[in-house]
């Protein structure tokens, strides 16, 4: 065979082989894990399955959600941040573990900063001011003005010690200037029973557990602690409006990847969760929950873990919270 044949038949092969080899590499060529370290039917899991789900129809690959539980999210937490950095493991993290857990726990298992590569926020949840229709008050204002002239003698509720809820009512505390008296519970669900009943007269809490009963007159919403007002009960005004401009206190949750995951796949995932959560057919069905799907850039996903640890780390110390 001439010399000139075998050289083309040299290149012919490097280049198929080259092909083949880009074509193994291309992201994603497995199926790919999401952590969420809460039980199954959370908020941050089910905005997990809802871009899982799409993910998977764009991409090609399977995106799964797996659900470590326990720890108030440190299982989770630690077991994404320890996982291979190939792209092949993510994680949904909360504002829970990446932003309250530092100043929860004097030691963690991992780094929210440094263990993790934001790819996008997801969720943000807002907690909103209910009270028992007892508590004479129609207003942030009122609320205030009556917990003013009696210090000590309302009793609020939280999912915990150290629980968003009860942070939140901690910030609340602090920017107005009132004594209220905790009463942690074991979840949100008992302290709500409570609320209805009139054990405790006010609470900070999220959209599901509260608005039937603000509904039916049960309880009495005053406010939403979010920036803007709820898409779920937009003529209710915000914490901010009604006299302490800059409060906010929401739940929130997004996308990340262990530290080191290649830049490629960080920005492939976060072009695909913009475009997701761009779509109302996604985001629709949050909206009744009290809840808003949303996506952001990595680096201000990453600006805001930080200022939210930051937030938190004050309040937390200010109050002398501690974890149950």
């Amino acid at each position: 065979m001439p010399i000139a044949c075998k050289l083309l038949l040299s290149l012919l092969a490097l280049f198929a082989f080259h092909g083949q080899a880009w074509s193994q590499g291309a992201y994603p060529n497995k199926p790919v894990k999401i952590i969420v370290a809460f039980p199954p039917g959370q908020a941050t899991d089910q905005a997990a399955r809802a871009i899982a789900q799409k993910l998977s129809e764009n991409l090609g690959q399977q995106f799964f959600v797996e659900n470590k539980p326990g720890a108030a999210s440190i299982i989770g937490s630690e077991a994404a941040a320890k996982s291979p950095n190939d792209g092949y493991t993510l994680f949904m993290g909360s504002s829970g573990s990446l932003a309250v857990n530092p100043g929860m726990y004097a030691k963690l298992p991992y780094d929210p900063i440094k263990d993790f590569t934001p790819i996008s926020l997801a969720l943000k949840v807002p907690f909103f001011v209910v009270i028992n229709p007892a508590v004479p008050a129609g207003s942030i204002k009122e609320l205030v003005a009556y917990l003013k002239a009696n210090p000590g003698k309302v009793n609020f509720g939280s999912a915990g010690n150290g629980a968003s809820n009860h942070l939140s009512t901690e910030l609340f505390k602090s920017v107005t200037g009132v004594s209220i008296v905790h009463v942690p519970y074991k979840g949100s669900p008992p302290a709500v029973t409570d609320l209805l009943a009139g054990q405790i007269g006010l609470m900070f809490e999220t959209g599901p557990l509260i608005m039937p009963h603000a509904k039916s007159g049960r309880l009495k919403l005053l406010a939403v602690g979010s920036a803007q007002r709820s898409l779920a009960a937009p003529d209710l005004v915000t914490v901010a409006e009604s006299g302490y401009p800059g409060f906010e206190t929401v739940g929130w949750a997004g996308l990340l990847a262990p530290t080191g995951t290649p830049r490629e796949i960080v920005a492939k995932l976060n072009a695909e969760v913009v475009k997701i959560l761009s779509q109302t057919e996604v985001t629709g069905r949050f909206v009744t929950l009290g809840a808003e799907l949303l996506s952001s850039s990595a680096d201000d996903f990453g600006a805001y873990i930080k200022s939210e640890t930051a937030k938190w780390g004050k309040v937390i110390r200010e109050s002398g919270a501690k974890a149950d």
